[in-house]
């Protein structure tokens, strides 16, 4: 993650936010005298949100566990002609 001071951040506001939400990449901004902050899109925000709710979630760990064993077991999964036109709504 880079890093910028505040000084920097605020000079350059625009083009610095504009380049996190861009690369989806976040952007630390130190401060001398207080805590740092992240500057990052809302986007990439409730994506993080998003993982962290079901890394801490045990049962859905499970089930991603046993997805994951059982599509190396049988090589992937292939739907059926049947169901591929209920996928794709034909």
């Amino acid at each position: 993650m880079e890093t910028v001071s505040v000084n920097k951040f605020r000079d350059n506001l625009k083009k610095l936010v504009e380049q996190s939400v861009s690369r989806h990449e976040p952007l630390r901004v130190s401060r001398r005298s207080g805590q740092d902050f992240v500057v990052m899109s809302a986007e990439d925000w409730e994506r993080e949100q998003e993982t962290l709710y079901v890394l801490q979630n045990s049962s859905l760990m499970r089930q991603l566990a046993e997805s994951a064993k059982t599509h190396a077991e049988r090589n992937g999964y292939t739907p059926t002609k049947e169901q591929m036109d209920e996928i794709t709504g034909i």
